[in-house]
């Protein structure tokens, strides 16, 4: 497993556009998807991911159509999910061009999902993301939320990072949604909280908003630090993230 760390940039998307909110909701414009992903993949991102956000919502696929015209122009690995429900799902959005795909709400409703997507597609193009929340009757701390951050499972967050870590998938993506979007931090404890108990590669998800958020989140064991608003608007670039973290003797790609 690389020890390097990867900067990886989120295109959340709604109605064939690039979008961010805050804490899931409150979503303004940010631009076209292709054009976005051209920039980053010229700016030095190591991977890209984009993520149809009202699909599972509004219980439809992914727009594939979207999905073909970014993989045209997407030089790095690039990660697709929302919308994907089963293995047809999964094969259309890797015929479509993405090298990975990412579930969540699908894969909680569904567990034997997970290990029929990496028998079928193989490990490296099987990413599990878990939305979490603060709850303090949780053991850990914190609860699985899924349907996009709407709807509360009742399920500790580390206690399902650890089973998902046991079928063998290899990149697990929690987001808080308390962070997303709000640039204040990325939620550090629970990053650890699951690096602590899982072999698979987690990515650090929700609340980047200076180049110290970065730094913290791989303390706390994050190898592939995603972030969007800050990305998209302007406030970071990603080579000066880079520099940042090799200053602070961090391996970057």
């Amino acid at each position: 497993m690389s020890t390097s760390v990867k900067i990886m940039p989120c295109l959340d998307m709604q109605n064939g556009r690039v979008v961010k909110g805050v804490h899931f909701v409150d979503i303004r414009d940010a631009g076209d998807p292709v054009q976005c992903a051209i920039a980053y993949c010229n700016k030095g991102a190591d991977e890209l991911a984009m993520l149809d956000i009202t699909a599972t919502v509004e219980g439809r696929a992914t727009m594939i159509e979207v999905v073909k015209k970014v993989a045209e122009v997407t030089t790095v690995p690039f990660t697709v999910g929302g919308g994907i429900s089963d293995l047809k799902s999964a094969q259309t959005v890797l015929d479509a061009g993405a090298n990975k795909v990412s579930i969540s709400s699908a894969g909680f409703r569904k567990p034997e999902l997970i290990p029929e997507l990496i028998r079928e597609f193989g490990v490296d193009k099987v990413t599990v993301a878990i939305d979490v929340d603060k709850n303090a009757a949780m053991p850990s701390g914190y609860e699985v939320y899924i349907d996009g951050g709407r709807t509360a499972t009742g399920v500790d967050a580390v206690e399902w990072a650890k089973r998902v870590d046991g079928y063998g998938v290899q990149v697990i993506l929690p987001t808080s949604k308390s962070g997303d979007g709000a640039r204040t931090g990325y939620d550090v404890p629970v990053i650890k909280a699951i690096k602590d108990v899982v072999s698979a590669e987690v990515v650090a998800s929700g609340g980047a908003g200076k180049l110290e958020h970065f730094y913290e989140a791989v303390q706390a064991g994050a190898t592939i630090l995603l972030a969007a608003s800050i990305f998209h608007f302007g406030i970071i670039e990603i080579s000066d993230l880079k520099a940042y973290l090799k200053g602070r003797g961090v391996t970057v790609l």
